[in-house]
């Protein structure tokens, strides 16, 4: 491991293969189609290509083929390893010293209080809208739901407010917000943060005010469905009964005897669909 350091130090210090390594960061344990890399981070499939194969040699990443796709995922194993060897070599064992606080603690504040929960999607019209009407909903004694959106439209998506009516869930508090508010002065601090969709995902994020536990929940965007009427409206229930079925899960997690990295693990697995439960 000692030996491979200075040549994953050196692939990482380019700006741009950084990015790329950040982004599949953000996405573990997706693995991501080299077009969507090349699409979020506007890089040339050339590039792109030569990029991913340095990180390869590196150790950082993998490559696997999904039919006719090439998809590429963090190596974690390796990666856990590089921070492992950094954080026992220069920083002597020291997480005191190394680690942000709220990681040096190992959890969450697991006091007698709701705990705050944000989905992110671009537009917030719809998946994310879901996700927040639902666990509201479900345990909205346990949890306080909001949504948000990167972009988010003027007005929430017709369809979506009119199955959510449907389900007998209240759509009156609804409205799209910009995850820029829950960045302000006086938001609330967030414990859990859940992207919805693979953009919102891919975007850059700057850090969250408390290191939130955080996951990728991707949810094909049911906006985009093509088809007959009947074939649109089954694309918002299939995304509506992912979302409960995930939520379902989410909130019959045992909270109060997980640590942050039993927590982490757990949310990750919801979102990879390691786990079941009922839609």
């Amino acid at each position: 491991m000692e030996k491979d350091i200075p040549s994953r130090l050196a692939t990482l210090g380019h700006p741009q293969r950084l990015a790329i390594f950040r982004l599949l960061m953000r996405r573990y344990p997706d693995a991501v189609a080299a077009g969507e890399l090349a699409d979020a981070l506007g890089l040339r499939p050339s590039t792109l290509s030569a990029y991913l194969a340095a990180l390869m040699r590196a150790g950082l990443v993998t490559q696997a083929r999904a039919g006719t796709s090439l998809r590429y995922a963090i190596d974690l194993a390796q990666v856990r390893g590089t921070f492992e060897y950094l954080l026992n070599d220069c920083c002597r064992g020291r997480p005191d010293i190394c680690a942000p606080p709220t990681l040096a603690k190992g959890g969450l504040d697991m006091g007698d209080r709701k705990y705050n929960v944000l989905f992110i999607c671009v537009g917030n019209s719809a998946r994310s809208i879901f996700a927040e009407t639902i666990l509201r909903d479900m345990a909205g004694d346990r949890f306080t739901a909001w949504s948000a959106g990167t972009r988010p439209s003027s007005a929430l998506n017709p369809a979506a407010l009119a199955l959510l009516e449907a389900k007998g869930h209240d759509i009156a508090p609804l409205r799209a917000k910009h995850v820029e508010a829950f960045r302000a002065e006086g938001a609330p601090v967030m414990d859990f943060v859940f992207t919805v969709c693979d953009r919102a995902a891919n975007e850059e994020c700057p850090p969250w005010q408390g290191q939130p536990v955080t996951a990728h929940w991707g949810t094909p965007d049911p906006v985009r469905a093509t088809g007959t009427e009947a074939q649109r409206a089954l694309a918002f229930q299939h995304a509506y009964g992912a979302l409960r079925n995930r939520i379902s899960i989410f909130a019959a997690l045992p909270f109060e005897s997980l640590d942050r990295l039993g927590l982490q693990a757990a949310v990750d697995d919801i979102g990879s669909g390691a786990v079941e439960g009922a839609a």
